[in-house]
């Protein structure tokens, strides 16, 4: 008999939700094999300490797209998480659900089963939270998954509140409550474990206390190559791990959470996808699935910058005898800079005037340029970044070659749809209306993107959006779920891969459309939820 019932393909924020609950809620023996290492540092732990390693492939696999004819030929990089505990390892651990509107659309895609409503959902939030702020029907405070406001809120905060208010936006006390659109603190994964306020990214909340439960087995630097299928059934996986292929076997099912790029080129090198692509490539086809690789969405985002006349925000806080007295401020009293990500506040509005929010729009208390762009130095300043919430265009994820150590094709479509284009335009009409409002108007001096000049010219600001677009780290929906009727489906509600028995997915590439807000907090809702599909089965 196999020592698994459960074999999990990576080891992110949905598979750790996963895998705690089917050890300690169920009772089943469960292997994760996740690519990456089996802990970050201690840097990663404070919740700064993420924006050391934003350019760095420690702990993120940066992924090229393909070039972009719409975008003058550019080619974003997409990084995704490393580690175990996946994205919630590595991100700025924005806590965000989305819309209710969001799931409801799921279950009126699925026939309006129930089964991923919001209502059904809710739970699958609450039921992991430990909130520091808010108890209620909207928010749990008994799961392990720590949830928090930043140790410390910037001045620049707080004008960003004021201004927006300043132009109408209500303020809004909880994204997560009753309404999503207004300004307001964001609340983030993160709080105090121990002595000090750290990152509860998803392998300290939910692999952690299981250290000791043999019924879980984790393998660490381990790429998982291949998916056993026997027979039209889901055997087990086949990983390579220092040079050596090893072949591992379920007992009851195989699950897929290694994220939506890897997700779906896992998928595609096992022989489940689109038959011409795999055999364009040399690959047997297992099952021929069109919808494998396609329904790619990413939240992407574009900058406007402006400096201030004085000092402000965070700028030269993480260099020099600052960061020496800020790290001091952390170990010694568990406050100061080092306790907040930097990313405070944002605000939820659509341009065009509706109830429901189109547009994320951060406040960073920071100058932060890409040097692709503009030479500018960076300093004191402000950075809003204008996140559209519900792209319209498509992308798609395809092998590179039959090589499981090469990575896949990433085609983003930023921009795919003009629509999307339109809609972050408008945004940036916006955030420069926040720059020309009290508090804000008498501190700003220059604006250093796009410029006036630029954003009274519409090819010009279309060009500048094309030169400047990049992604918000929210990739979803290469394996989308969707009613046995729709042949681009490649899950069923249930989570099961289409003709294939002993497979499900269990993470982020199974949405049929992104919701609006950041990914994390949905990839452990739909872990818990897939939990509770596997335990009814059994």
């Amino acid at each position: 008999m196999p020592d698994y019932d459960f074999v999990i393909a990576g080891g992110g924020s949905a598979a750790s939700v996963a895998a705690m609950r089917l050890v300690s809620e169920f009772g089943f023996r469960v292997l994760i094999i996740e690519r990456g290492p089996a802990t970050t540092n201690r840097v990663m732990a404070m919740p700064a300490g993420y924006m050391k390693y934003l350019a760095r492939d420690d702990f993120l696999e940066m992924h090229k797209t393909v070039p972009q004819p719409q975008l003058g030929g550019r080619a974003p990089i997409v990084p995704v998480g490393k580690a175990l505990g996946g994205g919630s390892a590595v991100n700025a651990m924005v806590y965000m659900r989305g819309q209710a509107e969001d799931y409801d659309g799921w279950a009126a895609g699925l026939g309006n089963t129930g089964e991923w409503s919001y209502r059904d959902m809710l739970p699958h939030f609450t039921g992991i939270e430990a909130n520091s702020r808010f108890n209620d029907q909207y928010h749990g405070i008994s799961g392990n998954l720590r949830v928090s406001e930043p140790g410390q809120i910037s001045p620049t905060t707080e004008d960003f509140l004021l201004a927006a208010q300043g132009l109408g936006h209500a303020f809004n006390p909880d994204f997560n409550g009753v309404r999503q659109n207004g300004v307001g603190i964001m609340q983030h994964t993160y709080g105090q474990w121990g002595r000090y306020k750290e990152r509860s990214d998803a392998k300290k909340a939910f692999l952690d206390p299981l250290k000791d439960d043999g019924r879980l087995t984790i393998i660490t630097g381990a790429r998982v190559d291949r998916i056993v299928v026997e027979n039209g059934h889901a055997r087990g996986l086949v990983y390579e791990k220092d040079g050596q292929q090893n072949t591992v076997h379920a007992e009851r099912e195989v699950l897929v959470g290694s994220g939506t790029y890897n997700s779906a080129k896992l998928m595609l090198l096992s022989g489940i996808g689109p038959a011409d692509h795999l055999r364009q490539h040399g690959i047997d086809v297992v099952a021929d699935i069109a919808g494998v690789g396609q329904n790619l969405q990413d939240h992407h985002e574009v900058p406007v910058i402006a400096t201030t006349r004085g000092p402000s925000g965070y700028f030269g806080q993480d260099k020099g005898w600052n960061m020496v007295r800020n790290g001091l401020q952390y170990l010694l009293f568990n406050s100061g800079p080092v306790t907040t990500t930097g990313i405070e506040a944002c605000l939820f509005f659509d341009p065009d005037g509706g109830e429901r929010p189109t547009i994320q729009l951060y406040c960073a208390p920071i100058v932060y340029l890409d040097r692709d762009v503009s030479a500018a130095e960076p300093t004191w300043g402000v950075t809003f970044t204008s996140c559209l919430l519900r792209p319209k265009a498509r992308g798609s994820v395809t092998l590179r070659s039959a090589d499981p150590g090469d990575q896949p094709l990433v085609n983003c479509n930023f921009f795919g749809d003009p629509d999307d284009l339109r809609l972050t335009i408008a945004a940036l009409h916006t955030a420069r209306k926040l720059l020309a409002t009290e508090p804000f108007k008498s501190k700003i001096a220059d604006e250093l993107l796009p410029g006036a000049g630029v954003i009274e010219d519409q090819a010009a600001l279309e060009r500048y959006c094309g030169q400047t677009v990049k992604t918000n780290y929210h990739p979803v929906g290469t394996l989308r779920m969707g009613v046995d009727s729709d042949p681009t489906a490649v899950v069923g509600p249930d989570l099961k891969v289409r003709g294939i028995t002993g497979l499900r997915v269990i993470d982020c590439s199974i949405m049929p459309q992104i919701v609006s807000g950041n990914t994390n907090a949905p990839a452990m809702a739909i872990g818990s939820k897939a939990a509770s599909l596997i335990a009814a089965d059994y």
